[in-house]
């Protein structure tokens, strides 16, 4: 079985799972890059949800610092920071930090995503005008990177720090004009001759105008993997995300994941929401999704593999991302 050719890196989102503390989702997270590290991942990346009953991942600066402190060789980043939460300016010096603390090794994702509720939102003082601002927020961060502001961040970065939009809407747009990296992931990467998939790339590409940190287009391509002895096996640890998914968009309360059984008789709308999981994601035996990541990259064009979604078994997790590696 020839290995596919892109990098292949992880981001985790700091799930909870019943039964266990949010320390020890967190020390989770650890481990995981760790392993990750020892396999031969490019990137291990953490993202920000705040007072989500389900992650414990709030902080991605203060995540990233300690992946960095426990791993030597894999770049850890941020997929990603939200922006309309943040003054530019303090992202900048907290990914600059970063960068001069470990050298090479940070990355910085972006994205536009405000507060899952009215009263996160209000906490954060950010909201639909603040995500409005994106573009315009995020010339200032490259200018504070990139040492042209009209005050000299500290530490001084000068542009070494890669930085990526997570492309939701017009962020494919917004990445391209400022020669930046893309992560897309979603059900456009799945339906085959989608105007969504095809348009998406196809704009970014056609747009992308080159920068220092770019000289090319370059995607990332986030798909939720899982790898077992079966595609049975496969499925059931993606399973207890699926229902968290289904459950906040029902509910709108994001649940730690559980093992314990989704109900004998969940309604139509949670059994869609659950298969449309499924279906915008890979998993199965090595040969399977050896097959079926080959395609998704030919297909997009994709110049790396971001594997997301979090597992209730962090056993069947970390088999899950041995044998994964073994394919690249």
């Amino acid at each position: 079985m020839a290995r596919l050719s892109v990098p292949v890196s992880i981001l985790d989102r700091a799930n909870n799972r019943e039964g266990y503390s949010e320390a020890d989702a967190l020390g989770a997270v650890l481990e995981r890059a760790e392993a990750a590290e020892k396999s031969g991942y490019r990137r291990f990346w953490v993202a920000e949800h705040h007072a989500v009953a389900g992650i414990a991942g709030s902080a991605p600066a203060v995540l990233m610092a300690a992946l960095a402190a426990r791993t030597r060789t894999i770049r850890i980043g941020s997929g990603g920071v939200m922006l309309p939460n943040h003054q530019p300016l303090v992202v900048a010096e907290q990914a600059a930090t970063l960068q001069a603390l470990y050298p090479g090794r940070i990355d910085l994702g972006l994205g536009r995503s405000v507060g899952f509720t009215p009263a996160v939102r209000a906490a954060l003082r950010a909201g639909p005008a603040e995500a409005e601002q994106f573009e315009e927020q995020l010339a200032e961060l490259l200018s504070y990177l990139n040492g042209t502001a009209p005050i000299t961040a500290r530490p001084r970065d000068g542009g070494r720090t890669p930085v990526f939009i997570l492309a939701t809407g017009a962020g494919v747009e917004i990445a391209a004009r400022a020669g930046l990296g893309v992560v897309l992931g979603g059900p456009a990467l799945f339906r085959r001759n989608s105007a969504g998939r095809a348009g998406a790339l196809e704009r970014y590409r056609a747009a992308f105008r080159p920068s220092d940190r770019f000289p090319r287009p370059h995607v990332i391509a986030a798909v939720n993997v899982a790898v077992a002895g079966s595609r049975d096996e496969a499925e059931e640890l993606l399973l207890p995300e699926a229902h968290a998914l289904a459950e906040s968009r029902t509910k709108g309360v994001f649940p730690a994941l559980s093992r314990a059984d989704m109900g004998a008789e969940p309604s139509p709308r949670r059994q869609d929401l659950v298969r449309g999981t499924l279906e915008t994601s890979v998993y199965g035996t090595v040969g399977q999704v050896h097959g079926r990541l080959g395609e998704l990259v030919a297909s997009s064009g994709a110049d790396e593999l971001l594997v997301t979604g979090g597992a209730f078994d962090v056993d069947g997790q970390r088999e899950s991302d041995r044998l994964l590696a073994t394919l690249f």
